[in-house]
């Protein structure tokens, strides 16, 4: 399984080349980066420290859902307080979703936002997990270098495992994308699309399912719509 790491917009390079040192000291290589050109100022490459080859190598987008257009499946970050959503899974608990995925998704992408904002609402609703890490403290801010080494060291061990054929029984990568569509789509025939807390349900929840369950819901629809 390839993991891409997302900054978007990151602002200053010192923060750029915090990540790249975490990711390179934690194994990751695929860095991509959302309408900035932070990695390119010197900065960058010094706090990076030796993960120079991580900076060079980065891959530049003008959104974000450009730099998801080849990507199976997303996680995004996100402070629990500020977010329009409510289900979200730690570090670790996201660690136990990703083996499951490791034998049938190629890839997936960590997403992190601006400094002082995050990711807008829009761009949260792009991906198929949300994820946050626990806070002790009152202020809930960790540095964006602080908070890609926290998902990089909880990862690490997915990178060190033997890579596995994806399952050739998966007809298409894009199965959590695929479906959320057809769910939206149903949803237009039954004229219940206004039902916001239904939607919202739709978008949160798909992206916990394992392999076996989107093969059953797809299933599920398949049934409905010839029904219908």
């Amino acid at each position: 399984m390839q993991f891409h790491i997302i900054l978007v917009s990151p602002a200053r390079p010192e923060n750029v080349g915090a990540a790249a040192r975490a990711m390179k000291t934690m194994g990751f290589t695929s860095l991509r980066i959302v309408n900035s050109d932070a990695h390119l100022q010197p900065p960058a490459r010094w706090v990076a420290h030796g993960s120079g080859d991580i900076l060079d190598n980065a891959v530049c987008f003008n959104t974000l859902e450009d730099a998801l257009s080849d990507v199976t499946f997303s996680v995004a970050s996100t402070a629990r307080s500020r977010a329009h959503y409510h289900y979200y899974c730690s570090p670790v608990e996201l660690a136990a979703q990703l083996i499951e995925r490791k034998a049938w998704l190629s890839d997936v992408a960590i997403i992190f936002g601006r400094e002082d904002s995050g990711l807008t609402n829009d761009e949260l609703a792009l991906a198929d997990i949300l994820t946050g890490v626990p806070m002790k403290a009152d202020y809930p801010s960790l540095n964006l270098g602080q908070a890609v080494m926290v998902y990089c060291y909880q990862l690490a061990d997915l990178i060190a495992q033997p890579d596995q054929h994806v399952k050739s029984n998966v007809p298409d990568q894009k199965q959590y994308l695929t479906l959320r569509l057809r769910m939206y789509q149903l949803l237009e025939k039954l004229n219940v699309a206004d039902d916001e807390k239904l939607s919202q349900w739709i978008q949160q929840r798909i992206g916990f399912c394992e392999q076996r369950d989107v093969a059953m819901l797809h299933r599920l629809l398949n049934d409905i719509e010839k029904r219908l």
